[in-house]
């Protein structure tokens, strides 16, 4: 049985930021660390803030043809990362990686929509021995890779990279209780909004797009906080190799 989770961090960054790409001007009665700035000037110094990080939490949530997909990691450059992900609504999978060990963990639903087609005889087995049970893995297995690419920081950063040159202020708002400045832009009937933090560092803590075919919301939160990532009790793993 193989088990498809298969997200591209790069099309998701893509959808997000290539929308930033509107002008406008500022208001002579604006205040705030950005006042004086244009658009673009404040994206571009979020921008750059954002992508030095060694380590973030994304919090996604995105509407696909397949269905919606939610998913929260906390993933480090040293390679540590923590997460989980539902696709569709149909159960949850949660990852842990430590350096290029990965541990992954589907509950039943999740196992169960997976091999839909499957004899029911191998699917009722394969949940007996693996839900809610931890599968140690290489990072460099071609199916584990398909379960860490919210894992890959320096992927995701890469796609923050860019050199905004219009982007529209839309005015103050707040994110999680943070201060921040709103720039939006529309592009045909999907509109792009990012917002920068308005204190503190100027990160980016939140990028959405409406009106288009996978509309999304991301959230980045607790830059260069540490990511802590411990390998699952002994008792939790279940050894594929005495089960085969």
């Amino acid at each position: 049985m193989r088990l498809v989770t298969r997200i591209s961090v790069n099309t998701l960054c893509t959808l997000a930021l290539a929308g930033l790409v509107a002008c406008g001007t500022d208001s002579p009665k604006e205040t705030g660390p950005f006042a004086g700035q244009s658009g673009p000037e404040v994206v571009n110094k979020a921008l750059k803030k954002t992508t030095g990080v060694k380590s973030l939490r994304m919090d996604l949530d995105m509407t696909t043809a397949d269905g919606r997909i939610k998913a929260a990691f906390a993933s480090s450059l040293g390679g540590d990362c923590t997460g989980t992900m539902t696709m569709g609504g149909e159960g949850r999978m949660d990852v842990v990686k430590t350096g290029e060990t990965v541990y992954t963990k589907f509950d039943e639903a999740l196992l169960r929509e997976q091999s839909k087609g499957e004899p029911k005889a191998d699917v009722d087995a394969a949940v007996e021995l693996l839900a809610g049970r931890w599968m140690e893995s290489k990072a460099s297995d071609p199916d584990t890779k398909d379960s860490i690419e919210f894992c890959d920081l320096k992927g995701l950063l890469k796609d923050f990279e860019g050199n905004d040159n219009v982007a529209r202020k839309k005015g103050p708002t707040t994110v999680a209780g943070t201060p921040a400045l709103r720039l939006t832009e529309k592009e045909g009937k999907e509109t792009y909004t990012v917002d920068v933090a308005a204190e503190g560092a100027p990160y980016i803590l939140r990028i959405t797009s409406r009106g288009g075919e996978e509309p999304m919301t991301m959230n980045l939160s607790d830059f260069d906080v540490p990511v802590v990532a411990k390998k699952p009790a002994a008792k939790d793993i279940v050894d594929l190799d005495l089960e085969q």
